[in-house]
């Protein structure tokens, strides 16, 4: 199983790569993780949300092939509990990629490109915290699906 997670910009606080590291490292000896970074749009103050929306989706549709299972993370997406959230991982017979949008949201295009949407919680985080708190419970996903001890119930 191939799972590929893509964000919108880089992520800036070093607290938080650093744990997105950790937890990338920890990922990849379960599955063939992949993380993609699109760049931030570049001179963007003079366009609307809805163009720069746009704009990144086209980036982000790029980096799609058709193949791609794509679960884009959104609060109006399916809430999941950890054992449930694994289970859908277990399930899962084709490359996951899951996309982290931008502080805007998702344009329309990746709303019809997509197969599913996922939400992490009914709370609002940031763009940037989202990224840690979906690759912990990735790693969590793994492990339950490994009957290893991290998740407890």
């Amino acid at each position: 199983m191939k799972i590929t997670l893509i964000l919108t910009g880089k992520t800036e606080d070093s607290f938080l790569v650093a744990g997105i590291k950790e937890y990338q490292k920890r990922i990849e000896r379960y599955v063939d993780f992949n993380l993609i970074e699109i760049t931030a749009l570049k001179n963007s103050r003079n366009l609307s949300q809805s163009e720069y929306k746009r704009k990144e989706a086209e980036l982000i549709l790029k980096k799609l092939t058709e193949k791609d299972f794509v679960v884009l993370l959104d609060e109006r997406g399916k809430e999941y509990a950890s054992v449930e959230f694994a289970s859908f991982i277990k399930k899962s017979q084709r490359s996951l990629t899951f996309i982290v949008g931008g502080a805007y949201g998702f344009d329309e295009q990746l709303y019809k490109r997509a197969n599913a949407q996922l939400s992490l919680s009914k709370m609002t985080f940031t763009h940037q915290m989202i990224r840690l708190i979906f690759v912990e419970q990735l790693y969590r996903a793994m492990t339950i699906n490994s009957n290893e001890p991290y998740h407890h119930q």
